[in-house]
């Protein structure tokens, strides 16, 4: 439903009890003077196609998209351009006139964190828990960066190969998933991009042990310190969660609907606040 006087966006996908991006995009559209408003639009599988014509007839000015329907939206759109297209996931959708155009910012969104860490990928080997939508763009952001290899380990080892197309010549291997323990031992980095660790006392690797000199990345954000992160920082290693990337794609997300340069410090203090002022980094 369209507020009067105000464009709008939101972010579609099944469930949204916990997401941030509400907080994060309203408190950028403030700081930017913009008279915007933000939604959570909870989106069953099964509502997807009804939701994008919802866009469409209410004139949406854009929409994020998250799990689980990154890669299903694609068919339902216009155009999918740049990395959407390389990575068949899109978490951006812009209206440009009566079309809706799908984009991918978490590519830049994880590119992006690593950088603002201090994380150098460049020549070291990278674990990815995970072959999903958000999986694809963290392959595709550490290829960009020139990672030096790259491992997946999926659950499904089809879905998995389907990664190994995005980082061109550089070293790509897929592993069964009760290789991930054995293989978290042996990488330089770990980036978790599954959902596991949403739910207290999950941790997609328990077995796990960790050194100092290693970087573990949960693209979850809440909680803050996943189990995930809470055994990387035991053992020494550096770990965050996900509020950087999170941050940094939605950054993306208002350059393309808007034109305009996010307030980057503005949107990770209402995410930190969200979340009980609890940094991610360590």
């Amino acid at each position: 439903m369209r507020h009067p006087g105000h464009d709008f966006a939101g972010v579609l996908g099944w469930p949204l009890e916990h997401t941030l991006s509400p907080v994060i995009h309203n408190a950028a559209f403030r700081q930017l003077g913009l008279h915007w408003i933000y939604l959570a639009w909870p989106v069953p599988k099964s509502d997807l196609s009804a939701a994008v014509g919802g866009l469409r007839a209410l004139g949406a000015m854009g929409a994020n998209v998250t799990m689980p329907h990154k890669e299903s939206i694609v068919t339902l759109l216009d155009e999918v351009s740049g990395d959407a297209r390389t990575i068949g996931a899109v978490n951006t959708v812009q209206r440009l006139g009566d079309r809706l155009i799908g984009h991918n910012t978490d590519v830049d969104g994880f590119r992006e964190f690593l950088i603002d860490a201090g994380v150098h990928p460049s020549g070291r080997r990278a674990l990815i828990l995970g072959a999903g939508g958000s999986a694809r763009a963290v392959v595709k952001g550490l290829a960009d960066l020139d990672i030096g290899e790259v491992v997946i380990a999926a659950r499904r080892p089809l879905r998995g190969a389907e990664l190994t197309s995005l980082v061109g010549s550089t070293p790509a291997i897929v592993h069964p998933w009760d290789a991930a323990e054995r293989l978290a031992g042996e990488a330089d980095l770990v980036v978790n991009a599954t959902p596991v660790g949403m739910r207290p006392a999950q941790n997609p690797i328990p077995g796990a042990q960790w050194r100092a000199d290693q970087v573990v990345v949960d693209l979850i954000y809440r909680p803050p310190a996943t189990p995930l992160i809470e055994s990387a920082r035991a053992s020494g290693a550096g770990a965050w969660g996900g509020i950087g990337m999170l941050v940094h794609q939605a950054a993306a997300s208002i350059r393309i609907w808007t034109g305009q340069d996010p307030p980057l410090e503005t949107m990770s203090a209402a995410a930190l606040h969200a979340l009980g002022g609890l940094s991610q980094q360590g």
